[in-house]
């Protein structure tokens, strides 16, 4: 089985056309939705969403954070998950693409993780600010000068998939600390928290479409900053 999370915050526009990429797939998936405290309709739409995919709707009465979001979903799926299960975490925005998860699935048969990498031959980003590739670059040189990790290039991308015994170990050894951001920097500090369980990751290059996404940015540059400066000064005081 396929785990698919989708964090979400007023994603009303962007849901319905990645939620038919989804089902256009045509593989059986289990399709998670935190809607994180959204004030837009995101939540009716995967309430009335018909045909066979049936999204799982997991709601915060209140905006926690993509941190937060990725946790509820994690939770979910690891009370449920067969240990043989797959689970894969992408952007509810439209730049992730659905079409590339057989891709990811396809990495995951000969490693532990897959990620989504921005930073390997065939990559393709269309329509990122240029600060937001800044930021990118930055934390990849950053990071890997402090926590490297064999076959890791991109340590803050979303998209990946994940053997559900990687995490439920994870999950057993750091109990509720596995994710303590609560921004951005959450996706970068499981990373850094799998490395010490000695992962086998392949990364296949990603193509990003930001140019997709519909409605405003939630990523604010300088507190995301700060979220990641706070996390890595907390693992590194570990």
């Amino acid at each position: 089985m396929v785990w698919v999370v989708l964090p979400a915050y007023n994603e009303e526009e962007n849901l319905p056309d990645l939620l038919r990429q989804l089902a256009a797939l045509g593989q059986e998936l289990r399709v998670v939705v935190v809607d994180d405290g959204s004030t837009d309709r995101t939540g009716a739409v995967v309430g009335a969403w018909p045909g066979p995919l049936r999204p799982t709707l997991v709601r915060h009465e209140q905006n926690l954070g993509l941190g937060r979001a990725i946790r509820t979903g994690l939770w979910y799926v690891l009370e449920r998950a067969a240990p043989g299960d797959l689970l894969v975490t992408l952007d509810a925005d439209g730049s992730h693409l659905p079409a590339q998860i057989p891709d990811l699935v396809a990495a995951v048969e000969t490693a532990d993780l897959a990620i989504a990498s921005r930073y390997r031959r065939g990559a393709r980003v269309e329509g990122v600010p240029p600060v937001r590739r800044l930021l990118s670059l930055g934390a990849r040189l950053l990071l890997s000068v402090l926590f490297p990790l064999p076959g890791v290039r991109d340590f803050t991308c979303g998209f990946r998939a994940y053997r559900v015994e990687l995490l439920q170990e994870a999950q057993r050894r750091y109990g509720d600390r596995l994710v303590e951001s609560q921004g951005f920097a959450v996706m970068t500090e499981l990373l850094v928290k799998l490395r010490g369980l000695h992962p086998r990751v392949r990364e296949v290059p990603i193509v990003l479409r930001y140019d997709l996404k519909r409605g405003r940015s939630k990523l604010p540059p300088l507190r995301t900053v700060a979220q990641y400066l706070r996390m890595i000064a907390r693992l590194i005081g570990r």
